[in-house]
């Protein structure tokens, strides 16, 4: 909504807010008309404030005089909220038992996301999103799970999966341990940040991932739903928009590992076995000399290496060539020799994985 039509929806909507009260009977009609041009002047300084909110500042204020003893203002709820992100009457509240102290308001504000921690243990964050920044030849990803979509696509939890990432780089931090202990501006870690986060939505959060890659070049990519994101880390600086397929390209198939040199062992021998066992079961193997057998194994594991190592992968963008033959035949137009050396991936969201085979097709359509 523009600047302009907001500043009229708020009016209007404290006239309303005014006339009511006045209607029911409240005191503070004269104070009420003050925090509309505080609303209004707010709106001057920042651009944006939620009508919600607007709303909510005048009735609260509306009622002040049952609070007078603590003397809480409907500006000072405005204040706590902007410093913690919390709910107006959760601020309030706070307030109130604070009796005007912000600091303390604030302390209670935290508490209580650690009651909702203890409370939410047990429960499974299934959605989040996930961000990336890179600075220079370092690339950061985290995500921030919750239990709801609906908190998910808030702005306002974006805004705080940012804040921590914001740590992160400011601290460099090299792990998940690292980037929990590390502190922002005002001297509190991410873990508290994020038990914070619990309290002001009352479901629990957690930091499901973090990651953290260096490389002479990266880039990122994350997907318009922000639950699923990649960094890559290549040997030397290439064209954007190369680094950008590629990075698409192991968001869309969700690759193991670059190659097949450096796929995990545990992984190899995990798939070696199912192997193992599938040939087993076959009754038309029975008969069949070691060897023959061996062999079959053998192109089991291949064809398990060509759908899970990036460079082997079947490139979306032309299925003619793999991931390593694109990067190949960019290099011999440009001169010299393309590898992604550093390589992270991270999904978030029930069910996602179920619609992978759909997503393929759709981040091969948006690359085109």
């Amino acid at each position: 909504m523009k600047q302009t039509h907001f500043f009229a929806a708020v009016v209007t909507a404290g006239m309303m807010c005014l006339s009511t009260f006045s209607v029911q009977g409240y005191a503070g009609t004269d104070n009420s008309k003050d925090v509309v041009e505080t609303v209004i002047g707010d709106i001057d300084q920042n651009g944006v404030v939620d009508p919600a909110d607007a709303i909510a500042i005048l009735k609260i204020n509306a009622n002040e005089n049952a609070y007078s003893e603590n003397q809480i203002k409907a500006a000072d709820v405005m204040k706590l909220r902007k410093m913690t992100g919390a709910g107006m009457m959760d601020c309030k509240n706070a307030l109130i038992e604070a009796e005007g102290d912000f600091a303390r308001a604030q302390d209670i504000i935290r508490e209580k996301g650690k009651l909702v921690v203890a409370k939410r243990a047990d429960r499974t964050a299934t959605e989040g999103v996930v961000v990336t920044k890179i600075v220079g030849q370092k690339a950061y990803l985290l995500c921030l799970a919750c239990e709801t979509d609906f908190v998910a696509q808030n702005a306002e939890y974006t805004a705080s999966a940012n804040a921590m990432l914001e740590v992160a780089v400011k601290n460099d931090a090299a792990d998940r341990d690292a980037l929990m202990a590390s502190k922002n501006d005002e001297g509190h870690t991410v873990e508290e940040m994020v038990t914070e986060k619990s309290g002001q939505t009352g479901e629990k959060v957690e930091m499901a991932y973090y990651a953290r890659i260096e490389a002479p070049y990266c880039h990122s990519y994350v997907h318009f739903n922000k639950k699923l994101g990649t960094i890559l880390g290549f040997n030397k600086e290439i064209p954007a928009e190369v680094a950008h397929t590629v990075t698409m390209q192991a968001t869309a198939m969700a690759p193991v590992s670059i190659s097949e040199a450096d796929c995990p062992a545990e992984v190899v021998e995990h798939e070696r076995k199912i192997a193992v066992e599938a040939m087993k079961q076959d009754p038309k193997n029975a008969n069949k000399p070691d060897a023959v057998k061996q062999k079959m194994i053998e192109g089991k594991i291949k064809k398990y290496f060509k759908e899970n190592c990036l460079v082997d992968q079947e490139f979306v963008k032309d299925g003619d060539m793999t991931v390593g033959q694109y990067t190949a035949k960019v290099a011999k137009d440009l001169g010299g020799e393309i590898k992604v050396i550093k390589f992270t991936h991270f999904v978030k969201g029930e069910g996602l994985e179920k619609r992978s085979d759909d997503f393929a097709a759709e981040v091969a359509s948006m690359v085109k």
